[in-house]
C-alpha cells in the first residue's frame, strides 16, 4: 500500500466519522425541539447520509488499490475520531479505560500499518 492510499483510507474513516457527528446533532436537535420534522434535523441528517455515501464511494475506490484485510483495519480508527469528536463538540467524557482502549486501537493499526 502506498502513503496515498493509508492517507485515503484515514480521510475516509474521517468522514464516517464525522456522519457519526452529524447523526448525534440529529439526535440532539430532535430531542430538543420534540419533532422530526424541522429544517435543521434534515439538513443535519441529509448531509450525513450524503458524507456515508461519499465515504463509501471512496472506500470503493480504495479498495481497487489495496486489499480488504489491510484496508478494513483502519475503520477502528472510527472510535477513536468519534470519541475525540465527541469530547470536543459535544463535551463529553473520556474515561481512562477509553483512552486506553483508543491507543490500544492504534498501536494495533500502526503494527498492521508497517508490517
Amino acid at each position: 500500500m502506498t502513503w496515498i492510499t493509508h492517507l485515503g483510507a484515514i480521510l475516509c474513516v474521517g468522514m464516517i466519522a464525522a456522519g457519526q457527528v452529524l447523526f448525534k446533532m440529529v439526535a440532539l436537535s430532535i430531542k430538543g425541539s420534540g419533532t422530526v420534522l424541522s429544517r435543521e434535523i434534515f439538513f443535519l441528517g441529509g448531509t450525513a447520509i450524503a458524507i456515508y455515501g461519499l465515504a463509501t464511494l471512496f472506500w470503493i475506490a480504495l479498495l481497487r488499490e489495496a486489499p480488504l484485510g489491510r484496508l478494513y483495519p483502519y475503520m477502528a480508527l472510527s472510535f477513536m475520531f468519534v470519541a475525540l469528536a465527541s469530547w470536543a463538540i459535544f463535551h463529553e467524557a473520556i474515561t481512562p479505560g477509553q483512552m486506553a482502549g483508543l491507543a490500544l486501537i492504534v498501536g494495533g493499526l500502526i503494527v498492521i500499518a508497517v508490517s
